[in-house]
């Protein structure tokens, strides 16, 4: 079986046509991987050669204490080739990762020195930067207050939504009647809605700003594993915190079962506790990763086949799949919430015996 980690792992190349009219060599899984990681920078285009990019802070903790700067100040290069000197310091950037540079450069001219497993052996400073996850972040935070905003406002006084309000209710409603209700009970239900509501609405914001391909601070962040996991970890607290004893009791010393019986079932159901917030975890960055992975690799067939005749099938197939993400992306945030519900509800559920 080839999984998907072993075919991005291997490169796959092709000769493409610079401005000069020279071959130069086009990889495509570098390209595919640069789009669907994070970076310090939003990268828009590249005009006559130069990359026009939109830059972000750098914030690093160094042994001198609190140092930064802008990420123009590395030109756009992420192979440890322009060093930027701060307080005494340098730094080189390889790879989207900051490093102090070294004494001298190598023979390719970068200040990186490679240590096992082709890895880098310089220190590294300690990172705060505000990479275009953080930014995209921070700024589906900003629509997610102005959308609500807005829609508190748009209430008449007899409580008739208007304007954005009849767009945002019906979801409200939705996730109320539909997801909380029926996973949590209607007496408990309430303490928890505005966790599944901006849950909900965190995600599918983010998951459809990842997919706008041209607006400029477009990201992947619900592909980014380190955001689904602070998600899902925040589901297994709550879903801790709230359990009741007959909850733990399932969980240690299965009633109504013999004792061999619980005796074998036990370990299962504590490794239960963690597995189901690492399927969240997992679910979530696994479905938006591998839809902007198929839309790249289709476009990629245009340059690994070297003709033009592939365009309309790539470029065909490409928006189909770009239609059916967009049918993903809620599904996802749904599934997301739906689970976090039922694991919250779950655990506070009565059990009689």
């Amino acid at each position: 079986m080839i999984s998907v980690g072993s075919v991005l792992a291997a490169p796959i190349t092709s000769e493409v046509k610079n401005e000069g009219g020279e071959d130069e060599e086009f990889n495509v899984t570098e390209m595919i991987m640069h789009h669907v990681t994070d970076a310090h920078d939003f990268h828009i285009l590249d005009w006559k050669g130069n990359a026009v990019s939109f830059p972000l802070p750098i914030i690093l903790w160094t042994e001198n204490g609190l140092v930064t700067f802008m990420s123009s100040e590395f030109h756009h290069d992420d192979s440890g080739k322009v060093v930027v000197e701060k307080d005494g310091q340098k730094f080189v950037k390889y790879h989207e990762e900051i490093y102090y540079a070294s004494e001298t450069p190598n023979a390719d001219g970068s200040y990186i020195t490679m240590g096992e497993g082709d890895h880098p052996s310089n220190a590294a400073p300690m990172d705060f930067s505000i990479t275009k996850l953080v930014f995209s972040m921070f700024l589906s935070i900003l629509l997610l207050v102005l959308i609500f905003g807005l829609s508190a406002r748009k209430y008449d006084k007899a409580g008739v939504p208007k304007g954005i309000a009849k767009f945002t209710e019906p979801l409200v409603v939705f996730i109320r009647d539909e997801v909380a209700i029926p996973n949590i009970g209607e007496k408990k239900y309430a303490k928890y809605m505005p966790f599944l509501l901006t849950l909900f609405f965190f995600i599918w914001i983010n998951n459809i700003m990842g997919l706008i391909p041209f607006f400029p601070f477009s990201a992947n962040l619900s592909g980014n594993i380190a955001f689904t996991f602070v998600l899902a970890l925040i589901t297994f607290v709550i879903t801790t915190v709230v359990a009741n004893k007959d909850y733990w009791k399932h969980i240690f010393w299965m009633p109504g079962v013999p004792v061999p019986m619980k005796i074998f079932l036990a370990p299962i159901e504590f490794l239960g506790i963690f597995i189901k917030p690492i399927s969240l975890m997992i679910r979530l960055f696994a479905n938006i990763t591998a839809g902007h992975i198929i839309v790249l690799s289709l476009i990629s067939l245009i340059f690994i086949a070297k003709t033009v005749w592939v365009s309309p099938a790539s470029v065909f197939f490409s928006v189909f799949i770009s239609v059916i993400e967009v049918l993903v992306v809620a599904i996802q945030a749904y599934i997301f919430t739906m689970l976090s519900a039922l694991y919250i509800g779950s655990a506070m559920e009565e059990h009689e015996h």
